[in-house]
């Protein structure tokens, strides 16, 4: 069983930063594979991108590649998400992800889910 705690969230203006951290229970964090995901409201929970367990190998969707970029501390049970040029249509909550089954060019499926934490870009 591993639990996940985000943190990160807040209010930001269109063209700024945000790094979310998701906080991972357990001591088998290093074997599991992570990701994000986002739900705008009204809208469907969509893939942001994932970062392998063993190498380190990230995936993201086209919406957001080039601008947020993930990473790992295996040593602090740590994934951070790293939002960068942000604008209003990335406003949603934002949810970690460990686990699960991936197929690649964004087909994840994870097995543990984070309650998630809310991103609001301003224009």
């Amino acid at each position: 069983q591993v639990q996940l705690v985000e943190s990160g969230g807040g209010l930001v203006q269109a063209g700024g930063s945000l790094r979310l951290s998701c906080a991972a229970s357990g001591r088998s964090f290093s074997t599991y594979r992570m990701g994000w995901f986002r739900q705008a409201p009204g809208k469907e929970r969509e893939f942001v991108g994932t970062i392998s367990s063993r190498w380190s190998d990230t995936d993201y969707a086209d919406s957001v590649k080039g601008r947020f970029t993930i990473s790992r501390d295996n040593a602090k049970n740590t994934v951070y998400l790293q939002m960068n040029s942000l604008k209003p249509e990335d406003t949603a909550v934002y949810s970690c992800a460990a686990g699960g089954r991936y197929s690649g060019s964004g087909s994840y499926y994870p097995q543990y889910w984070g309650q998630g934490t809310q991103v609001t870009v301003s224009s």
